[in-house]
């Protein structure tokens, strides 16, 4: 059995192809978005830590991969900028063909910092 990956950089190293670089483009666009959050790993995922709060992080999946908010009600807000992006309450599922916009990611970190309250 694998172990946990202790860092993006980790997680990363186990993941290919496309999906790698379209993980690796939105971690560079939530790093340029808000660079002053921390890296970390949060539920074995990477992810974005700004004050002690998660506000975002990212996957890779069986299809492609996905966007958590860290929140049951941040892709609700959103839901009008997420037509044509299918998902969850808490995760929006997205390809290396249709991937996530910078202006998209954005709105998503900017309506999450605001819910935590920072």
């Amino acid at each position: 059995m694998r172990r946990k990956p202790a860092t993006i950089d980790e997680y990363l190293a186990h993941v290919s192809g496309d999906k790698r670089a379209v993980l690796e483009n939105l971690r560079q666009t939530i790093r340029k978005i808000v660079p002053n959050a921390e890296e970390c790993i949060s539920y074995a995922m990477p992810a974005f830590r700004l004050r002690g709060t998660v506000i975002g992080g990212f996957a890779v999946t069986a299809k492609g991969c996905s966007y958590y908010p860290f929140s049951g009600s941040t892709l609700g807000a959103l839901a009008d900028d997420l037509r044509g992006y299918e998902g969850t309450k808490g995760a929006l599922h997205f390809t290396s063909e249709m991937p996530l916009p910078t202006g998209l990611v954005r709105k998503l970190i900017k309506v999450r910092i605001a819910e935590s309250g920072d």
